[in-house]
């Protein structure tokens, strides 16, 4: 039967990761701009694969739940890259929250209840859940197991709490973390596995975003005081998306890979440290 691989979001990392993983199986390329997947779409079957493309919404059940029944007539789901999301200069904090916390957690329970056998994802999160201060062990445990649909209800998360986008997309990748911790213990139980990558600054379009956005003179500050000096690129994430997707990463289930060139170190033990 044929594998398919399924890309939520098609920018630049998820290209990247794709490109690795998909030979020989079937790509479903979805996005919330059915123009941008098609776009990404023709460029990946002008390298060889096989690919359909749709529209997501993953802030909506009924959206994601209809990626899942597409994708299951189409074979066996073996991977999923989910590497959908919106910035802090993008959105305000109740967006953020909406499609970076809640649908990634959505996807993470629809997709692990279709996963095959042997099968593997990746959610893309980011260094600035490695920057939040330490939640409480409570706080920790209630983003990782609360069910999708009370999430947003978390008294972490009420509105006069979470008042700053950066706030939020950091609670957000924070979440994402402890949520794919807990969700590969279900995934495991299929024979599958799930991991999370939190990259730091990546030159992809939503990085170009922050960088000419109000936060884009700390951001390049941020490169030049990290020990690498340099932003990274998606294929250097798309590297590590192959070793966790594929047999080389057969052992490794519920972790999250920091590649931020040294950012979070610098910020905890560096000059990027706060005064």
């Amino acid at each position: 039967m044929t594998e398919v691989i399924v890309v939520i979001g098609a920018g630049s990392i998820g290209q990247a990761i794709a490109r690795r993983v998909s030979a020989g199986k079937h790509v479903l390329l979805a996005d919330l701009r059915l123009d941008l997947a098609d776009a990404a779409g023709q460029v990946l079957r002008d390298a060889g694969f096989n690919v359909s493309t749709t529209s997501v919404d993953v802030a909506s059940r009924t959206s994601v739940q209809a990626l899942v029944e597409q994708a299951t007539a189409l074979g066996n789901v073996a991977g999923v890259i989910h590497a959908a999301g919106v910035s802090p200069s993008q959105a305000p904090p109740a967006t953020i929250l909406q499609v970076d916390l809640y649908g990634t957690a959505l996807v993470l329970e629809v997709f692990g209840n279709v996963i095959t056998k042997g099968g593997s994802a990746v959610v893309i999160a980011s260094q600035s859940g490695h920057r939040l201060p330490a939640l409480t062990p409570e706080q920790d445990r209630a983003l990782a197991t609360t069910p999708v649909e009370d999430l947003l209800a978390l008294p972490i998360l009420a509105p006069d709490k979470v008042t700053d986008p950066l706030n939020a997309y950091q609670i957000s990748k924070r979440a994402n973390s402890l949520r794919v911790m807990a969700e590969a213990v279900r995934w495991g139980k299929r024979g599958a596995r799930v991991n999370t990558i939190s990259p730091g600054i990546i030159m992809t379009p939503l990085a170009n975003d922050e960088l000419s956005g109000p936060r884009g003179e700390g951001y390049r500050t941020m490169i030049a005081l990290s020990p690498a000096g340099r932003a990274g690129t998606p294929d250097e994430v798309g590297t590590v998306g192959a070793l966790l997707m594929g047999p080389d990463g057969a052992f490794i289930t519920g972790s999250d890979f920091l590649m931020d060139g040294g950012v979070t170190a610098s910020y905890w033990h560096g000059d990027l440290a706060p005064k």
